[in-house]
């Protein structure tokens, strides 16, 4: 859009404006160039325009308020971006090798990555779905984040003292995985699978017959332990689930607490057959007009289970469906209609749902719950023996909003907001009481337009006790016509959004081309301690000194029978020791301790021939083992330019025949 000459004056006064504030406030703005407006009318930017990169701009120098940790979808990784500049600051290599970091090559990040597929090759990728970070009392508390591998059933623990995977452990019982959650004080994570397989998991052709009676879904509560920063799998525990396509989950907070919430899809249990002239899944799996809002009280489950209940399935303690029921552990509501998001509201009385099939979003009271099973107000039981709770006692009120509602975050003002996958747009809307009461209640507000077809979305701090407000972010699908054409190969399409008005206003695009990210969180920057530098000769996967660390002066070359230990440092700009001999045949073990102390003083270390590249961050301890295979001359060097005299930083491997 041409601005006009009307435009171009409000332009003006709002830039003069905004530098006189600045100057106010002690920002320095009061100066702006002569050739401001003449910049503006050049590049043809609106008033709402301009504004809205105001507020996006961070100086140099200046860093941004919030953190987003979001998915890299098919990338395996996690992407970290700055509110509100929306730059990307950091990749996490989390579920597939990721070489600047060195991810995936020493021996430490390999035994993190070190799971094999069913044919017993290693898995080198991973379908990042869904981020979450540690809470303590229901905030986010910037010490921790966990991710799943929807595509191969796994759970990741990454530690945001340096930004690091830490631990991977494998669903044993699962190939497939969706919503990951963590209880309000992260004593559990909670993974739910997606699509069911027989359980226990056992070769057997999929029929309809076999499916009904052997396939089913699991809940997996994995135990975290704070103090170690990992997940204990001995103290884990599963429930078992029918065999519906279990999806997004979330944990109760404040009066929920205690309880767990996971919704669901093909109840239908259909199981396609294209080729043998029956319905796609898709359509087979829409059929009914309700499927069902799994409810689950997970703290009477682990008593239970500490009770000795339930049965161990290929080293995981599995309560069973019948005991669950028999027990008071599981229950299901109706919910419309192929349903996806499922979200708690900050004071946990509500729990919404959005069907993507319906306009509506269905909100549950958690109270109307709680009366209703006490009441056993059932509508009857599911082909498994799950009591159902009659849709009208526990349903607060149904919004309708626009089509295809999937994902719901919440703010600081008892407002909501849900993604509209069919309408492409935000719908903001109110909650009931105690949030907003009268005709103030229950209501749409706005709809904001979005490009295009959007998935989830996050604010900041949106599903826990205490919202920020202010930031939205729309994870959208299509980009279209937003971006230059680089290919078909279209990159995602990110909208930054500020809510801390009445009105939502788009404030800026950014394109995402390494994956499709699903979900995001975004935390205050303040809230995260991490690192500048590693005391020197820490072990990254211990975060403790590593035995082997090397100090100045005790570098050497210690041969064992047929393996050879290099104890080496490296510092700018030169390896020591930088030549080493070995025989073919020999096993090679470097210890490697970048001794710098200075912040972003980082090496790496690259040995051609043998397929090794390593980050070396001031203060960190690597190891490296290989067998020396093929006799030859081989170069190493450092990757990362850390001086003038870099390119000198290098060394030589001689392989003797």
């Amino acid at each position: 859009m041409r601005a006009n000459r009307m435009s171009l004056s409000a332009i003006a006064v709002l830039a003069v404006a905004l530098a006189l504030a600045g100057c106010q406030t002690g920002g320095g703005g009061a100066a702006l160039p002569q050739d401001l407006q003449g910049l503006i009318q050049a590049r043809e930017l609106t008033p709402e325009q301009v504004r809205a990169a105001i507020q996006t701009y961070v100086p140099p120098g200046k860093y941004d308020d919030y953190l987003m940790f979001t998915s890299g979808g098919q990338g395996g990784q996690v992407l970290v971006i700055g509110i509100p500049s929306m730059r990307l600051l950091r990749v996490i290599g989390v579920f597939a090798p990721e070489p600047w970091q060195g991810y995936g090559f020493s021996q430490e990040t390999q035994e993190v990555l070190g799971h094999h597929g069913a044919d017993r090759t290693p898995i080198s990728w991973g379908d990042t779905h869904h981020p979450a970070l540690s809470e303590t009392n229901g905030e986010y508390d910037g010490q921790f984040l966990f991710i799943n591998d929807k595509g191969n059933a796994r759970m990741a623990v990454i530690d945001l003292r340096d930004f690091a995977t830490k631990q991977i452990v494998k669903n044993p019982n699962a190939w497939s995985n969706h919503g990951a959650v963590v209880s309000p004080n992260t004593d559990y994570v909670l993974e739910s699978t997606q699509y069911a397989i027989p359980f226990p998991p056992r070769p057997m052709p999929v029929t309809q017959e076999n499916y009904n009676q052997y396939f089913r879904g699991l809940a997996t509560f994995w135990r975290f332990d704070r103090d170690k920063g990992r997940i204990d799998p001995a103290r884990s525990f599963q429930i078992e689930l029918p065999p519906y396509w279990q999806d997004l989950a979330d944990f109760g907070k404040l009066v929920s607490d205690g309880w767990v919430f996971i919704n669901s899809f093909n109840t239908e249990r259909a199981i396609g057959g294209t080729l043998e002239g029956k319905p796609p899944v898709e359509i087979g799996a829409s059929a009914n007009d309700m499927d069902y809002l799994h409810i689950i009280d997970y703290r009477k489950a682990a008593e239970l289970v500490a009770q000795g209940k339930g049965t161990v399935v290929n080293g995981m303690r599995v309560l069973t469906l019948k005991e669950a029921v028999d027990n008071g552990v599981l229950y299901f509501a109706p919910q419309p209609k192929s349903p996806h998001g499922n979200d708690v509201a900050p004071r946990g009385d509500y729990i919404v749902v959005g069907g993507k099939l319906d306009p509506n979003v269905t909100v549950y009271s958690f109270e109307k719950i709680q009366q209703a099973i006490r009441d056993q107000a059932f509508s009857g039981r599911d082909p498994y023996g799950v009591p159902i709770l009659k849709f009208d006692a526990v349903v607060a009120a149904q919004v309708k909003i626009g089509l295809g509602p999937l994902h719901t975050m919440f703010d600081d003002k008892g407002n909501a907001y849900t993604s509209l996958f069919l309408d492409s747009a935000v719908a903001k809307w109110t909650l009931g009481p105690p949030y907003k009461t009268g005709d103030d209640a229950w209501k749409l507000v706005q709809k904001l337009p979005v490009q295009y077809n959007i998935g989830h979305l996050t604010a900041v701090e949106g599903d826990t006790v205490k919202p920020g407000g202010k930031y939205l972010v729309a994870m959208n699908k299509w980009s279209v016509d937003q971006y230059s054409n680089v290919g078909p190969l279209f990159p995602q399409n990110f909208q930054l959004i500020d809510i801390s008005g009445d009105e939502m206003k788009l404030l800026y695009n950014m394109p995402i081309g390494v994956g499709e990210p699903h979900l995001a969180q975004i935390i205050p920057i303040s809230k995260v301690k991490s690192w500048e530098t590693y005391p020197v000769g820490t072990n990254p996967l211990t975060m403790q000194p590593d035995p082997r660390a090397v100090q100045p002066g005790k570098q050497r070359i210690v041969r064992e029978g047929n393996t050879v230990h290099v104890y080496m440092t490296a510092m700018r700009s030169h390896f020591t020791p930088d030549r080493i001999r070995v025989r073919r045949g020999d096993t090679v073990v470097f210890h490697i301790t970048n001794i710098e102390k200075t912040k972003d003083a980082i090496h790496g270390f690259a040995l051609a021939g043998y397929n090794i590249n390593l980050s070396l961050e001031p203060g960190k301890h690597e190891t490296v083992r290989f067998r020396a295979t093929t006799p030859g001359v081989f170069p190493f060097y450092c990757t990362e330019f850390c001086s003038a005299l870099h390119l000198e930083m290098m060394g030589y491997l001689e392989v003797a025949p």
